[in-house]
């Protein structure tokens, strides 16, 4: 009898043993589960603004994209879409302003019918206009216009390589510092070549360049959108494969991180903008404004912020970074 009850003792303490291990690796478990899950205080949310491009894949046709379909992420973190509209109709308008380098080649003007072609073919919501980025500053030849004969018009030869060569980002920056505030999106069109002997030294260096870094944090901070078309400049001999690719990755640079696209056909001038220029037309009549709910900063900074889709063949172009401003 006393051997069988100190038999039973020991089942039930060993049972109570393994009852106890059990919850602990059960806690250990479900701990770190329950708190990623667990959701931040909601008072020091921030309303976070960007617009987004669609573009179908491999030439297709652009679906109804819904807010359901986005999903925003902040440093691996998921964040709350709260509003997806498609920039269309009453939230059509756009200010476009076409920024052409003036050290371009002068044949640059072969391709004017085509961006006359271009101006007249947007809407009538987009309001547009035309500068020439000359000594770090630009030349507004027409203000923002929805009359778009007028900025047809204001088309001209650039001036060549005897303004001299100063860096096309400072142009940029200047454009987008003096841009007045708008409820409209704000997008620029570059022609140029990208050389920038300040910013970009003798290798005309991208990635060490504090102009080029300045303007595509004015853009991402302003909601600035930005395309390019690369054009040599005038004056400028073969500045051989490795410098012109440097030229080129600037403004990829540039587009990728403000959400544009970038155009050249290898290292030379371009036979016809014409291409380039219908996909700047597709990519302007198929965005979206995007809001999403981000964790407030103790100061306004750029954040990295992807957005995503699993709809198929479809593919969402935005900045790199979303300007989150502070918490309540």
């Amino acid at each position: 009898m006393v051997t069988q009850k100190i038999g039973k003792n020991l089942l039930r303490k060993c049972a109570i043993c393994l009852g106890a291990i059990f919850g602990l690796v059960l806690g250990m478990i479900c701990g770190p589960t329950l708190a990623a899950t667990h959701k931040p205080d909601s008072s020091s949310d921030v309303p976070v603004h960007m617009v987004v491009t669609v573009k179908a894949r491999h030439g297709g046709q652009v679906p109804a994209v819904a807010a359901d379909d986005v999903k925003v992420y902040q440093r691996d973190k998921r964040d709350t879409v709260t509003s997806w509209l498609p920039l269309q109709g009453n939230r059509a308008g756009l200010q476009l302003f076409i920024l052409i380098d003036e050290t371009s080649r002068d044949s640059v003007s072969l391709q004017f019918k085509s961006i006359e072609k271009f101006i007249e073919d947007q809407p009538d919501t987009t309001a547009i206009g035309i500068g020439y980025m000359r000594n770090g500053t630009v030349d507004a030849v027409q203000d923002f216009t929805k009359d778009h004969s007028l900025a047809e018009k204001a088309l001209r030869l650039p001036l060549g390589a005897s303004v001299g060569y100063t860096s096309p980002y400072l142009s940029l920056s200047e454009l987008m510092k003096k841009w007045p505030e708008t409820e409209d999106r704000r997008e620029i069109l570059m022609i140029t070549s990208g050389i920038d002997p300040l910013g970009g030294g003798f290798s005309n260096d991208p990635y060490n360049n504090p102009y080029l870094q300045a303007a595509f944090d004015r853009a991402q901070r302003g909601g600035f959108i930005v395309y390019s078309i690369y054009m040599p400049g005038a004056g400028v001999r073969s500045r051989g494969q490795f410098r012109t690719q440097l030229e080129q990755s600037g403004l990829d640079l540039l587009a990728h991180k403000t959400g544009g696209q970038t155009y050249y056909l290898g290292f030379g001038t371009p036979v016809d903008f014409t291409p380039y220029l219908e996909d700047v037309s597709y990519c302007l009549k198929h965005q979206y404004e995007l809001t999403f709910l981000a964790k407030g900063a103790k100061k306004p900074a750029l954040e990295p912020v992807q957005v995503k889709t699993e709809m198929p063949n479809m593919g969402l172009i935005t900045a790199e970074d979303g300007y989150v401003k502070t918490g309540t």
